[in-house]
């Protein structure tokens, strides 16, 4: 098969990505080959076994804490670790990380204001109440 026939419309074609980028991604995945990594962009690419071995701990942190790090785009599905953090990549995350709506907070504050009542804290659960009624009812079919 020709390499354009096998390219997917949903992977950019090799001409459309810059030869090295700064690119955030999440470490999901760390075997004896590398490390399976997943862009901000959803994409999922891969980090040689040379790369992890170098910057393990790095990896293990984005790993066990979904942390984002700094890679850079070699071709289409390679990465390596960046060895300093673009200042725009960071600023980038920087910006992703606060997620604050204070209409929003208002209006779930007026939720739970609400709801408070749906379960006083002077009887029990609503479950456990539906559950001793269950019981309840359940005894007049007992047999004997």
């Amino acid at each position: 098969m020709e390499p354009e026939q096998m390219t997917s419309s949903a992977v950019p074609a090799p001409s459309a990505v810059p030869a090295s980028s700064a690119v955030l991604g999440i470490v999901i995945n760390m075997h004896a080959l590398g490390a399976t990594v997943r862009l901000d962009d959803g994409r999922l690419v891969s980090a040689g076994a040379a790369d992890v071995a170098r910057h393990r701990a790095a990896y293990g942190r984005s790993l066990e804490r979904r942390t984002p790090l700094t890679f850079v785009l070699r071709g289409v599905r390679a990465v390596t670790l960046s060895e300093s953090p673009d200042a725009a990549v960071a600023a980038q995350a920087a910006e992703r990380a606060v997620l604050s709506d204070e209409a929003f907070e208002l209006q779930l504050a007026a939720y739970l204001k609400e709801t408070e009542n749906w379960s006083p804290p002077d009887r029990p659960a609503p479950i456990e109440r539906h559950l001793f009624r269950k019981k309840q009812r359940a005894k007049a079919f007992k047999t004997e």
